[in-house]
């Protein structure tokens, strides 16, 4: 950002936070605090962190006073927070956080990845809830006012978890080192047993849909896979589906075929199997120390707020209108590229160049770095 463009975004978020009923988290005592100040032609973003406080009223006066352009809290508790080092705080535990971030699952128009990230949000909820039995009044689900969800599991049971413990977890929940074999045992079971074999019909279905030219190129192109092993697979296509919805054959391994496409790392299996799985980031989950971004504050990326929804409500959430808090009055941009803009139940069609746009638009392009204020 020019710093007239910072201005103009310093100001839009200065009066946010004058006006905002915000909200801190629990035990505000024991966390840290990291804030990230306007800083105009910076060239990389700089964090102001180890600090603590003890009250809200406190919190509130600081975040007014200072106006960052993002504000962060530890997922940690601490003994004491505002230490210097991460070796003097004293960790005390920490909640159990899923961050879901559209931008590590899928690239194309925001409005799509936010789309995209909800139906990865929706998987998450369902497994954390019915699978793993997770009361769900012990969770927090957060719009992080960018392009996706933060889930917060405060119940004690995870509080002192550690990496190895989250890890798990998370593996679990992406689907990661599954075993075919355990999945495959026996009859269905919900859970990751189910969701293998939906994974491998939809495959074995697929192929069906293919020539038998086009169906062989594909599985002789697999390691290990000749020509004779690939049509006796075909053959066998149909009966194999009807065994994958009872009990399974234990011989169904020991097909070359199928061990092949179930040990791919890439492929079309894998990406069926991927969309069986929540493509939460592992790296968040695991990180016992983590900063994450405090409801009710604004995201310095966009302009839209952080915003807490109850699991309720997520399916009709739309982050585009309802994470928006700026007006609809005339500002003037300068675009770096044409782009379609869907915002306040709107798309704005923007030409490269000088254009007119409600407020919240121009704060979005401003804070995305997309436009410059006139």
């Amino acid at each position: 950002m020019n710093p007239a463009t910072t201005e103009f975004v310093r100001q839009r978020f200065t009066d946010y936070y004058r006006k905002a009923l915000l909200v801190s988290p629990s035990s505000l005592a024991q966390r840290e605090w990291g804030f990230v100040l306007f800083n105009p032609g910076a060239a990389e973003m700089r964090m102001r962190r180890h600090i603590a406080f003890s009250e809200r009223a406190e919190l509130f006066d600081y975040i007014k006073n200072l106006v960052p352009s993002h504000i962060y809290y530890s997922s940690a508790y601490y003994e004491k927070p505002d230490a210097p080092t991460m070796a003097e705080k004293g960790w005390c535990g920490a909640d159990l956080i899923f961050d879901l971030d559209a931008d590590h699952i899928v690239k194309g128009p925001y409005d799509q990845m936010l789309s995209r990230v909800k139906i990865e949000t929706e998987k998450l909820l369902a497994m954390l809830t019915e699978e793993l039995g997770i009361d769900p009044k012990q969770i927090e689900l957060v719009f992080s006012g960018g392009r996706g969800y933060h889930v917060h599991v405060r119940d004690l049971a995870f509080r002192g978890w550690g990496s190895a413990e989250r890890r798990e977890l998370i593996d679990y929940i992406c689907g990661i080192g599954i075993d075919p074999a355990v999945l495959l045992n026996g009859s269905s079971s919900p859970g990751w047993p189910a969701r293998f074999r939906s994974a491998l019909t939809g495959y074995m279905t697929w192929l069906g849909s293919l020539s038998e030219e086009e169906a062989m190129t594909y599985l002789t192109s697999l390691e290990g896979v000749g020509k004779e092993s690939a049509a006796g697979f075909l053959k066998k296509r149909e009966e194999m589906i009807a065994g994958l919805h009872g009990e399974v054959d234990p011989t169904l391994l020991k097909d070359r075929v199928i061990k092949a496409v179930v040990n791919e790392t890439q492929g079309e299996f894998r990406k069926r199997l991927n969309e069986e799985a929540a493509l939460a980031d592992e790296p968040v989950t695991t990180d016992i120390k983590r900063l994450i971004r405090m409801p009710t504050s604004l995201h310095g990326g966009s302009g839209m707020r952080v915003q807490s929804l109850e699991m309720r409500d997520l399916p009709g959430f739309d982050p585009l209108v309802d994470a928006v808090v700026f007006s609809s009055r005339d500002v003037r941009v300068d675009a770096r590229f044409p782009l379609a803009m869907p915002m306040l139940g709107s798309t704005y069609q923007i030409q490269k160049g000088i254009s007119t746009v409600p407020e919240a638009v121009a704060v979005f392009l401003c804070c995305r770095g997309i436009a410059e204020i006139v």
